[in-house]
């Protein structure tokens, strides 16, 4: 048994590297910095004070992670982008609250620590929180070796907003005539990757150059829409009613979820068109067009209900924030056990 002296770095642990990523992490952060954050990276608890001119704000908290989109991240060395998809998973759910993100924390775990993919990992997750108005207030970088293997790392994200009490959007007001706005998506965004790679790694021989315009793995790795400011702007002009997120689940098992028990909403699946790379996933890995629907967002990566008098402003004031919107469906009473989301 040797007796030699052993350290941190020994057991696999370099803290050196540690501090040499928070180094290149502190501007970025900086970069991100709005009213409410008394303190900079680095202190044991991040500290927000909740801005003034909410009268009774409302917290509103949303944590998630990136899913198995990592896995072709690390095989295709693709690390700029998971960072915004990190963001825009937590941000995108809170924002459906109506709530405003205030801050965001990260945790990053590997087994040993690459300062430069890690720090290309956080300048996404920076970007992200920029695009969202949102601070990155702290976070937790976690080496520990024998945990993951080599090359590879987990995310998880997590986001505080704040909302009006008076202005919480709860999807209460919906009733049968009201309006389905479909947001586009910029893609696949994070959800349903586990089927993602079953298919490329079935049509590994024959994966296309271009889907949409866009280099093939560029395609597949477009990270998630962040709808934070357009709807923001849309909901200080408009009375919206409701809003949904569309995740894991795709447009059937996430509408439902803003919708009263009492109604349905009817979706027109040909309203929008659909990206090219649904269809080659769909194609390739000979999905039922269902399970498309039950799996990816299919093209609308978010969804907002409004009265019918409102649609048309709701629409102008979207378009003008740079989304592509579509008038997808529309609600409607809910007999019995009908499911509450029904693509026709």
């Amino acid at each position: 048994m040797s007796n030699t002296p052993l350290s941190y770095r020994d057991a696999g642990v370099d803290i050196d590297a540690g501090d040499a990523l928070v180094d290149r992490i502190k501007p970025l952060a900086k970069r991100t910095l709005r009213e409410g954050v008394l303190g900079g990276i680095g202190g044991f608890g991040a500290l927000f004070e909740v801005p003034k001119r909410y009268q009774e704000p409302v917290l509103v908290s949303g944590t998630d992670g990136v899913g198995t989109k990592l896995k072709l991240a690390f095989e295709w060395g693709m690390h700029d982008t998971v960072g915004i998809d990190l963001v825009a998973m937590s941000v995108n759910d809170v924002l459906v609250q109506g709530a405003e993100p205030l801050f965001f924390l990260d945790y990053f775990a590997c087994g040993k620590l690459d300062v430069d993919t890690a720090a290309r990992v956080v300048g996404g997750i920076a970007r992200g929180c920029e695009e969202s108005g949102c601070a990155l207030i702290g976070g937790e970088t976690a080496e520990m070796p024998g945990m993951y293997p080599p090359g590879e790392y987990d995310l998880a994200g997590f986001c505080v907003g704040v909302v009006e009490k008076g202005r919480i959007v709860d999807g209460r007001s919906i009733a049968p005539g009201d309006v389905v706005l479909g947001l586009a998506s910029s893609g696949v965004h994070s959800n349903g990757y586990s089927l993602v790679r079953k298919v490329v790694e079935r049509a590994a021989e024959r994966l296309p150059a271009t889907l949409d315009g866009q280099p093939f793995r560029e395609r597949v790795m477009a990270p998630t829409r962040l709808y934070v400011k357009p709807v923001l702007a849309a909901l200080q002009q408009v009375a919206i009613k409701g809003m949904a997120h569309i995740t894991g689940g795709g447009l059937v098992e996430n509408i439902p979820r803003c919708l009263p028990e009492t109604t349905k909403a009817v979706i027109d699946g040909g309203s929008w068109p659909r990206p090219e790379i649904f269809s080659w996933l769909q194609r390739e890995g000979g999905v039922a067009e269902s399970e498309m629907h039950r799996t990816f967002n299919c093209g609308i990566g978010f969804v907002v209900i409004v009265a019918e008098a409102d649609a048309a402003r709701a629409t102008e004031i979207l378009q003008a924030q740079g989304q592509t919107v579509y008038r997808i469906g529309r609600i409607e009473a809910r007999q019995g056990d009908e499911h509450q989301t029904q693509v026709i």
